[in-house]
């Protein structure tokens, strides 16, 4: 019996690794996805296939094996943008089947023809379409093995005629891994080890790119008794279980972080692409280590730059570098990082309301030890990372490069596949939730067990807060919403609301001890500020034409309301 295309791309995306294939079934894709039906790569229904993108880069992200996605032509293909976007930028090996018209039609305006290989190429690692059935071994292959050693995601444009095709050239192809090391030669390690042989105020600043190298960069802070401040991205890595850990700089850190970057002499950047060039160190010389020497100097001027592994660059300095014997720049940073840490977690106690920081909390002590979690975008994610407790097993994940809405439960979904044994949580803000909310059917449909908490503010609370430190009056940015427990309970989950404090702990512990999808909505503080580690002085004469504005504008209570949430002592 011949093998056609169609079976030939799902043969060698299983022997790659990939268990589940997320989409909507329609025309182009009929003969991939009855394919599928033969195989065990397992196919995943969505609702919207914006999530099946969010739910394959989660999936992905967390067990850095391949996941699917495909999609029907034009419209259908095209609903996946955001969500693989998301997951490129994440370095999520994913393949994404696109399916075009039939060959004879393209190019002819055809109705949902789209040209898919302009939207997609920007953001992939791989982008090419498939014309003919002798090219369906070799570019699947090369597809999966490029997102592996890539990390990204590979995307694959096929004719729906295509599928039914059988190729004449029986030559098959297969999906290779690669590991290997990046040492720095011992000449390119000097200038960088002169310098840290001055001692001095030297901190580390760790990036994702220290995602298998945590061990190293801790015997090299070690040595340098130096403080390791981290990006966003690097808090599973490095955080747990790390006596030189100082916390985030940037608008999503806190003093301690801040500190140690923005005051330090000598600042090795070590696998570190963050962005924000105001929270770098106006005087220091920068050392910046990366496997790709596009980076090196992307963000801010660097002094000396290395190409290596983290792995490998930080176990050759440790082999070379003096060590340091004084801990006072180390000791200080700590304090103002416990310190500021401290702060954060606590607000006013008040009856009627329940901060989202309490909330955070709570669930950081009633999950897990080995949970996963993910969050929206917005005040969401600043909780998640500085209340959340990695304890070495957890994981967390955050839409931190592409910065996008409503990710928290489609990635979680993709991971509660990946890990059914394991408890996953989605700490989701009310318009993230709500964007995508017909996904829920598909919690409930695929019995997934997935956790979804509700940062029930009411508002695009983060985009509100950006426009009050802008000194401008918070507008179109509130929500009116449903009671989401009783909506989940309607779509066939568990769900609960939770309005006041008291209640909270025992709200929490039901939720969790759910054994299929639950959803719980708490109503948290509608005023709450995320304070930066530095606030600027232009932003608080902004804050305080905000709140003139709003006394001006009949709004009074709002003011008073949001001094007593985030001012007064608690």
């Amino acid at each position: 019996m011949s093998i056609n295309v169609a079976s030939i791309m799902v043969d060698i995306l299983q022997n790659a690794g990939a268990k589940r294939c997320y989409g909507v079934v329609g025309d182009t894709l009929n003969h991939f996805t009855d394919a599928l039906r033969q195989s065990d790569i397992e196919w995943i229904g969505v609702r919207h296939e914006e999530v099946g993108g969010f739910a394959a880069g989660g999936e992905a992200y967390m067990t850095g094996e391949l996941a699917l996605c495909a999609g029907s032509c034009g419209p259908g293909s095209l609903h996946f943008v955001n969500g693989l976007f998301e997951s490129h930028r994440n370095n999520a090996p994913v393949v994404f089947i696109a399916t075009q018209v039939a060959m004879a039609e393209t190019g002819s305006a055809f109705p949902q023809e789209v040209d898919q290989s302009q939207v997609f190429r920007q953001y992939s690692v791989f982008c090419e379409t498939l014309t003919s059935p002798e090219q369906a071994s070799r570019m699947t292959a090369l597809a999966a093995q490029t997102a592996l050693a890539k990390r990204g995601v590979a995307v694959i444009i096929v004719p729906g005629d295509v599928f039914a095709q059988t190729p004449k050239d029986e030559r098959s192809f297969q999906a290779h891994r690669f590991d290997y090391s990046l040492r720095p030669s011992a000449e390119a390690l000097v200038p960088a080890v002169r310098e840290l042989n001055k001692g001095g105020k030297i901190t580390l600043f760790a990036g994702a790119g220290c995602e298998t190298a945590r061990d190293q960069v801790i015997a090299l802070a070690q040595k340098l008794k130096a403080p390791i401040a981290w990006t966003s991205r690097a808090k599973d890595f490095i955080e747990h279980d790390n006596p030189y850990h100082v916390g985030m700089t940037g608008v999503y850190g806190l003093e301690g972080g801040y500190k140690a970057v923005a005051e330090c002499d000598t600042l090795v950047l070590l696998g570190c692409n963050f962005a924000f060039g105001q929270f770098y160190p106006e005087n220091a010389h920068i050392i910046q280590v990366d496997h790709d020497a596009g980076q090196i100097g992307r963000r801010t001027p660097v002094d000396t730059g290395i190409i290596g592994s983290i792995r490998d660059t930080c176990e050759a300095l440790v082999q070379t570098v003096k060590e340091n014997t004084s801990e006072r720049w180390l000791d200080k940073c700590r304090k103002h990082y416990a310190h500021s840490l401290e702060k954060s977690a606590h607000r006013s106690k008040d009856k009627d309301l329940i901060h989202p920081q309490e909330l955070t909390l709570e669930i950081d002590r009633q999950a897990s030890p080995d949970a996963i979690l993910t969050a929206d975008t917005g005040s969401v994610n600043v909780w998640m990372l500085r209340h959340i407790r990695p304890l070495g097993e957890r994981r967390t994940l955050a839409s931190l490069q592409h910065g996008t809405m409503a990710n928290a439960y489609p990635q979680a979904l993709g991971i509660q596949l990946a890990y059914p044994e394991r408890q996953v949580i989605a700490m989701c803000g009310d318009g993230g939730l709500t964007m995508l909310l017909g996904d829920l059917l598909t919690l409930v449909q695929h019995k997934i067990p997935l956790k979804i908490v509700v940062y029930n503010n009411r508002s695009l609370s983060f985009v509100e807060l950006e426009q009050k430190v802008a000194g401008l009056l918070d507008a179109y940015t509130e929500l009116q919403n449903p009671d989401l427990g009783r909506v989940a309970e309607a779509i066939g989950m568990w769900g609960k609301r939770v309005t006041d404090e008291q209640s909270l702990e025992t709200a929490v512990a039901e939720w969790l001890a759910q054994s299929g999808p639950a959803l719980l909505d708490v109503a948290v503080n509608p005023m709450e500020l995320v304070m930066p580690p530095k606030v600027e002085a232009g932003q608080v004469a902004s804050t305080a034409l905000y709140s003139t504005k709003a006394v001006l504008s009949g709004r009074m209570d709002e003011v008073v309301h949001l001094v007593k949430s985030n001012f007064l002592k608690p």
